[in-house]
């Protein structure tokens, strides 16, 4: 039996939602994966020499992410940012760090070309939701770790509804949502709505107050939660104590 990080088995909760999910997405993802990478070869050299002489070294920007079952492993993109640090050797914030041509690469999500390898060797899925970061895991509640009940994608629902524009919570809901009704026709679709909004129009790159998609710290219901939990905790604590302020007396 498999658990997540959450202690979840989520590779026994889901089941799929049909024959496409069952049989014929992963096959899909292989094949579709190699066949980007023998037709469009020159662009991953070309964006790969660009990167080393605009950005330097390294090329590749390699971090660990949660994948199906919240399992980590290593997610590959071409660098989009700067390693620029302040006096005190500390990174520099996203929007002083993302260079115009990074900007650009997300923009037309050329950052994204090395995760045919993420795709290919089976870490991800060319539709799914997107694989963010490790820290998160202990931040959502219990609908929201459904969401790596399957692989994650290069693309997903929730970036062609949005993207880096809509709520922490409306991605995550979107996210479940395809996580319940995976189909042949719903994975076409979002892939022509992906080329549509990604490399046409630049579509939701930014969030609306930052550079890329703010932290997110939990949801408002799982932080409401808390601070109850922790009120709760204060106010018997000044209990015991007036308590015990009184026997003194």
């Amino acid at each position: 039996m498999n658990k997540g990080m959450a202690g979840i088995d989520n590779e026994t909760i889901h089941k799929a939602y049909g024959p496409y999910e069952k049989y014929f997405k992963r096959p899909l993802d292989i094949f579709c994966g190699l066949l980007a990478v023998i037709v469009f070869w020159w662009l991953y050299a070309i964006v790969a020499i660009l990167v080393r002489v605009k950005l330097g070294s390294p090329i590749l920007f390699t971090q660990d992410r949660p994948g199906k079952g919240e399992k980590i492993f290593k997610l590959y993109k071409f660098r989009t940012m700067t390693n620029a640090r302040d006096e005190n050797g500390e990174l520099m914030p996203d929007e002083v760090r993302l260079t115009r041509f990074g900007r650009f690469l997300r923009s037309a999500s050329l950052d994204e070309l090395p995760e045919t390898y993420n795709i290919i060797k089976g870490d991800m899925s060319i539709i799914g939701p997107r694989p963010l970061l490790v820290r998160y895991l202990d931040r959502y509640n219990m609908e929201q770790h459904r969401r790596h009940e399957v692989r994650p994608g290069l693309s997903g629902y929730a970036q062609v509804h949005g993207r880096n524009t809509i709520s922490w919570e409306e991605k995550f809901k979107m996210d479940v949502q395809y996580v319940d009704y995976i189909t042949f026709l719903g994975d076409v679709k979002i892939i022509i709505q992906t080329i549509g909004k990604a490399f046409i129009r630049h579509e939701g790159i930014s969030s609306k107050t930052s550079a890329t998609m703010e932290e997110f710290w939990g949801s408002e219901e799982k932080l409401k939660y808390e601070q109850a939990i922790n009120d709760s905790s204060i106010s018997h604590t000044e209990t015991m104590d007036d308590s015990e302020q009184w026997e003194k007396s």
